[in-house]
């Protein structure tokens, strides 16, 4: 039987969804967002890592790269093969918090549909037990697999980067055309659509740019919310932990000064806020 690779479950969330919710963090994705907030997501399997100035010196590890029986933290591995019914039984956990709130479980990532496979069968997995289901996706993935899960799911938070094809490559290291083709596909669903829009300066948050997204999405029928999520700088020690450079260190970490603006262009057609 498959087994996810996750790296993380976060309970009690309030931001990924209706409801406090239980994320589950997949690891794995096919873009390259240079202000990707979960970098240790990325690569699809266990990721070991070393933190030189926690070192000790103690020798339990006998450096042993994979290992997380370390005294310090400076040995660690990031990520974990779980079984579906682990998985499944995780995430019960937390259902008397989903059925007070109306909330459930989100699948999240890395892209979640990196592993789509044990995705649909989680997602399965959950609505026969009656748990409202989520998945927070960058839209790139087969249509045949978005609309297999749209079936099941309960919600979508699908997050548009550019409308822009070529700055989209430029800064995702992919284009948006299938993006956006899974989005109008998704249109014609009966999920619900949450659309998450990250605001960064100097980089997608000129007025142009947000308008050309309103375009796009201002004929879609199920969208319920549209979120304006302003860039922050709390996940740089994450890239020095990983070893991988932060191409956006020189970015703001600010609330875009276009914010007001840009607010205005979606507000007047969806119910829109600022953060996630």
């Amino acid at each position: 039987m498959e087994k996810a690779v996750v790296f993380n479950i976060m309970r009690y969330s309030v931001h990924d969804g209706p409801g406090i919710r239980t994320a589950v963090f997949l690891k794995g994705c096919p873009l390259s967002c240079k202000w990707c907030h979960n970098p240790e997501g990325l690569a699809p399997a266990p990721v070991p890592v070393f933190n030189s100035q926690k070192c000790i010196k103690c020798m339990r590890c006998g450096s042993n790269a994979y290992t997380n029986d370390c005294p310090t933290g400076a040995r660690e591995v990031i990520g974990s093969e779980i079984s579906s019914a682990d998985l499944l039984n995780e995430i019960k956990k937390d259902r008397i918090f989903f059925d007070q709130s109306g909330g459930g479980v989100t699948f999240t990532g890395g892209e979640p549909f990196f592993q789509a496979e044990i995705l649909l069968e989680m997602l399965y997995n959950c609505k026969k037990e009656y748990i409202n289901t989520a998945i927070d996706t960058s839209g790139f993935c087969e249509t045949e697999t978005i609309l297999k899960a749209a079936d099941i799911a309960d919600w979508f938070l699908y997050d548009i980067k550019f409308a822009d094809s070529d700055k989209h490559k430029k800064y995702c290291g992919v284009c948006n055309d299938l993006i956006l083709h899974n989005l109008i596909k998704l249109s014609q669903t009966k999920t619900g659509l949450l659309i998450r829009i990250p605001v960064i300066q100097q980089i997608n948050d000129d007025i142009r740019e947000m308008t050309a997204i309103f375009n796009i999405i201002k004929t879609i029928r199920n969208i319920t919310a549209v979120h304006l999520l302003p860039y922050h700088d709390i996940h740089n020690h994450k890239y020095s932990k990983m070893g991988m450079p932060n191409e956006l260190d020189n970015i703001p970490a600010d609330v875009s000064p276009n914010m007001n603006k840009i607010m205005e262009i979606f507000s007047g057609q969806f119910r829109t806020k600022i953060g996630g």
